[in-house]
């Protein structure tokens, strides 16, 4: 019987609750199809890097979930929350279940700088440090030495700057935001003075968004620093920035030299933007202590310019280092993966007939949160197409259910993410926050067990 009909409704298993799930589970529902989508999530909570990645000082960015609501409230969508693909339950089980598997897991790790001394202590990777001062559980209870006087940022994008503010920022300008609390703590307590944002190439190239460039402009104990020595640019530079994919580095430039051109104060805090630099090695004794910088030079058409090493090198002091370098996925039991891109490979989202990917974890970590709309329609498109050909075994999820509650494992419902939602909201107000974020799982379901006995 094919699949997508009223006695043989299309079963599609999402794995991550990120903008990439929901909107392929949007795509679904308008497919035209009789379909179920469940969606596994392995932590309590949804939304992804909407949650644990956007800046706490950006809240209308998540205004964005608004739409996962709806989506969720569909009666053909079903969460199950607090379920590890992998672990509680494997790919082979799942297949088991559903017409079809969607893998949206995104890409959870970071690339390497492959330098010496990229491990020293006080080396960390802005991952880390973002999914920290969010409340992700999983990094909960890591450790950020800001006694240091000097960090630096490796990187230019979006991520990096994220840092650069939440590092240069005064605890007030953060303490009405959904910050996790535990990250105000600490950052009261911040004794960094000099914070280098350093990136390979040249302003024109920046992967930054005017946006995020114009809020550095807006710190408010914070002088930032650009040597307008760096902002001259090269005939190629020039006809680069011409070309009319462009127009975010045209504006970038527009903000750069705005900002090179400001008076420096002395304010508690400068946030040094340094371009044409490359690290080379890490130093210390046991520890970060300094970072050795090797100069560049551009070549290559515009649009295509490279970075290669001149051989000159400074040294900076370092007293904590952040890389921003790039995300990468990581593998899944089950899954064919592309080690060198960090991806799971696939031809428009189409894995093998019944599995299928979208997000980063399908095109490696590009775009915004909007990028990932029409690539999870193209991936959905793919399964649409294989759809004749598609077969489920087992078209029952109570068995799964139950083989998860034999294992011990309490499966969170989109309305017990409801009930976290409304007492996150609660416990934010408190304290005048947005929000105050759970940040272990254990209260989490503490809250829910709680709920039950009511």
């Amino acid at each position: 019987m094919q699949a997508g009909t009223p006695d043989s409704p299309l079963r599609v298993a999402i794995i991550g609750s990120g903008p990439s799930g929901f909107y392929a589970t949007e795509a679904l529902f308008k497919a035209g199809l009789e379909v179920r989508v469940d969606m596994y999530e392995k932590l309590p909570v949804p939304f992804g890097l909407v949650r644990s990645g956007v800046a706490p000082d950006h809240p209308k960015i998540k205004n964005v979930t608004r739409v996962y609501d709806k989506i969720a409230s569909d009666p053909r969508f079903c969460f199950w929350g607090n379920v590890t693909i992998g672990e509680d339950l494997t790919v082979e089980e799942l297949k088991a279940h559903y017409h079809a598997l969607i893998f949206t897991n995104g890409a959870s790790s970071d690339r390497r700088l492959g330098i010496p001394g990229e491990d020293l202590a006080r080396s960390y990777t802005a991952t880390e440090f973002v999914a920290w001062y969010n409340g992700h559980p999983e990094y909960r209870d890591r450790q950020f030495d800001l006694s240091q006087e000097s960090a630096v940022i490796i990187g230019q994008g979006n991520v990096a700057i994220d840092v650069c503010r939440i590092l240069a920022k005064s605890v007030d300008e953060l303490r009405q935001t959904d910050i996790a609390s535990h990250a105000i703590e600490a950052l009261a307590e911040s004794k960094i003075k000099d914070i280098y944002m350093v990136g390979r190439r040249g302003p024109a190239q920046a992967a930054f968004t005017p946006q995020e460039a114009k809020e550095l402009g807006e710190l408010a104990i914070s002088d930032v620093i650009v040597k307008p020595e760096d902002l001259q640019l090269s005939p190629i530079d020039e006809a680069e920035l011409q070309l009319p994919d462009k127009g975010h580095n045209r504006k970038n430039m527009e903000i750069l030299r705005d900002l090179a051109g400001r008076t420096v104060g002395a304010r508690a805090r400068r946030l040094h933007i340094a371009f044409f630099l490359s690290p080379v090695e890490l130093k210390g004794n046991g520890a970060l202590e300094e970072i050795v910088l090797e100069h560049n030079q551009l070549s290559g058409e515009p649009g295509r310019q490279k970075a290669t090493g001149t051989g000159e090198t400074i040294t900076v002091p370092a007293g904590l280092l952040f890389r921003s370098v790039g995300y990468r996925g990581t593998p899944m039991p089950g899954v064919p993966f592309h080690e060198s891109w960090g991806v799971f490979p696939n031809e428009k989202g189409r894995i093998e007939a019944g599995m299928y990917t979208a997000g980063w974890i399908k095109r490696g970590p590009s775009g915004i949160i909007g990028t990932n709309k029409p690539d999870s329609v193209e991936t959905v498109q793919a399964l649409i197409a294989d759809t004749p050909n598609l077969t489920c075994l087992q078209p029952n999820s109570e068995l799964l259910a139950a083989r998860l509650k034999q294992k011990g494992v309490r499966v969170v419902s989109y309305s017990d993410w409801q009930k976290i939602d409304a007492a996150e909201i609660a416990n934010g107000q408190k304290s005048g926050k947005s929000r105050e974020k759970f940040t272990r799982v254990a209260d989490m379901l503490a809250l829910l067990d709680e709920a039950d006995k009511a």
